[in-house]
Parts: C-alpha cells; sequence; structure tokens
C-alpha cells in the first residue's frame, strides 16, 4: 500500500512539471475513459512505466477513524470482513469475499479488518470469532455471519444487503 502509494506520487510529481524537450514521450490512455489513473508514461522505446487504477471496492481499514469515515458514513452499503493472518477460514473466505463483492460492480464495497491490528473495533461490533463478516447500510449493522460461506450463500447475503 505505502509503495503504491509513493509510486502516485513520484508519477504525479512527474506529470506536473514540464519535463525537458524530447526526455519523456507522449502520454497516452489506454482506457476508454481516459483518468489520471490509466496514463502511461513513456520514457523511450525499451522501457515503460504502467499504473493501474485503484481497486475501490475493497479497501483495508488504517484506523478508527478511517473506519468512521468508509464504513459509517459511507452511502454505499458496505460488507465488513474481521479476519486474521493466522486465521486459516479467513485465508478462505477473504478471496471468496472479494470476487462475490467484485460481481456486484459497485453497489457494495468491502472493507478488511485485521483484529489483531484494531481490536477496539473487533470489541465495539462484538467480534468473537473469525472470520465474521457484517453488512453495514446507512451506518448500522444489518446482517451478519461467522464462519465460511459458498459462492451461492455470500451472493444471497449481498443481494439482501444491496435489496
Amino acid at each position: 500500500m505505502a509503495q503504491r502509494l509513493l509510486l502516485r506520487r513520484f508519477l504525479a510529481s512527474l506529470i506536473s512539471r514540464k519535463p525537458p524537450q524530447g526526455w519523456w514521450g507522449p502520454l497516452t490512455c489506454r482506457a476508454p475513459q481516459c483518468s489520471p489513473g490509466d496514463l502511461t508514461v513513456t520514457p523511450n522505446q525499451a522501457r515503460s512505466i504502467y499504473t493501474t487504477r485503484v481497486c475501490t471496492t475493497t479497501f483495508n481499514i488504517q484506523d478508527g477513524p478511517d473506519f468512521q469515515d468508509r464504513v459509517v458514513n459511507s452511502e454505499t452499503p458496505v460488507v465488513v470482513d474481521f479476519h486474521a493472518q493466522w486465521c486459516g477460514p479467513c485465508k478462505i473466505l477473504g478471496p471468496r469475499l472479494e470476487k462475490a463483492v467484485a460481481k456486484q460492480h459497485g453497489k457494495v464495497v468491502m472493507a478488511k479488518v485485521d483484529i489483531d491490528d484494531h481490536t477496539d473495533l473487533a470489541l465495539e461490533y462484538e467480534v468473537s470469532a473469525v472470520p465474521t463478516v457484517l453488512a453495514i447500510k446507512n451506518g448500522d449493522v444489518v446482517d451478519k455471519f461467522v464462519g465460511i460461506k459458498d459462492e451461492d450463500q455470500l451472493e444471497a447475503f449481498l443481494k439482501k444487503l444491496i435489496g
């Protein structure tokens, strides 16, 4: 995450200043709808620097205020995955849940909370086992499950959240 932020700042500084004549090639967009994250900077024919769009459907919670801003105050329904690095079932559920959320095309987003890093949030939301997944809509917990679910069950869970 930090590396991505540094790369983005570096590329933004390159794009914002005018390079010496002949140093950089033209900026080209590789997508039909161009945004700053889609730009390609080509210094010469031998090498290229590519940037990609940041995945906006899944994000890691950094701290309490970040949780408040991105989850509780979100206008989009949020699925919150409370997990731990040492948890085997979490490693199975996480990718399944990310895939199911991605299929919803932005109708719902997913926040990942590591309980070892954010025990205060785990206690506040009464997480007693991992994986625990909460469905939060308009700042309120509307649904919850603990443990592993298969793809069909996850899709039903998300459809119920979206309404």
